[in-house]
């Protein structure tokens, strides 16, 4: 009979709800209290803690003054833990469903982030693959972002940086098509690599890159016995670095 003695133990253990999850501890918090404890793990960079707990202040108080806030710092939360398409995904609900908020170039803001970082650290894993097959997407996407919140918001307090970035952006844009047009050169492939350097040319006139896409063409068409051809380039690009020599 001894083996009735166990059962209440037995019962004890094997209750429901005897462990307190997180999910309890955030039972029956005010909107308040949600939000500064949303706010203080995301302080302390506990971004997972934070996108919970802003997420149930949103489910909880859908209506509430912190809800449109709390989107916003979810945002932010999803892009400091590495999770770029959630952040962009929730900055692009905050852009589309809060079109008078006045921190909307925030949200702008966010999203360039967001592609911004994604693209540069696409660009530096990819480095030692074949130029013409590398995704420049995320960074255009970045250049559109900043480009809108410029736009829009020209006095914004993210405006001056989102035009360093611009700066940055555009550049390494055009960097990016002068090497498959130095790959296309490698290959032999001169009409493309030609083409390439026209692309620039017209599209990144002020960037460093727009010489090198001259010299491309002068390349290319020499190569390919086109010489008035490379020889208006060469024109070009004497016009343009003769400017450019210091004094003697």
């Amino acid at each position: 009979m001894r083996w009735l003695l166990l059962i209440p133990l037995l019962t004890i253990l094997l209750l429901p709800g005897c462990a307190t999850t997180p999910d309890d501890e955030l039972a029956g918090l005010s909107a308040n209290e949600l939000y500064n404890r949303a706010k203080k793990a995301l302080d302390s960079g506990d971004y997972e803690t934070a996108i919970n707990t802003f997420e149930k202040l949103q489910a909880r108080y859908p209506f509430g003054k912190y809800a449109q806030q709390a989107q916003l710092e979810i945002a932010y939360a999803y892009y400091k833990f590495d999770e770029p398409d959630s952040a962009i995904a929730t900055a692009d609900r905050f852009i589309n469903n809060n079109p008078g908020n006045p921190h909307l170039d925030y949200a702008y803001y966010l999203k360039g982030l967001a592609n911004y970082n994604r693209g540069a650290n696409l660009v530096d894993r990819l480095a030692p693959r074949d130029p013409s097959e590398r995704d420049t997407r995320a960074l255009r996407d970045a250049f559109n972002d900043f480009t809108q919140l410029v736009v829009k918001f020209p006095d914004s307090r993210y405006a001056q940086d989102a035009k360093q970035r611009l700066v940055y952006l555009h550049n390494m844009l055009a960097r990016h098509e002068i090497n498959v047009a130095y790959y296309y050169m490698k290959r032999g492939a001169y009409v493309a690599a030609a083409n390439r350097a026209k692309y620039v040319i017209e599209n990144y006139q002020r960037t460093p890159a727009a010489q090198d896409a001259l010299r491309v063409l002068i390349e290319a068409y020499t190569k390919m016995g086109m010489k008035d051809l490379a020889n208006d380039a060469k024109r070009v690009l004497d016009l343009n670095t003769k400017g450019a020599q210091p004094a003697p």
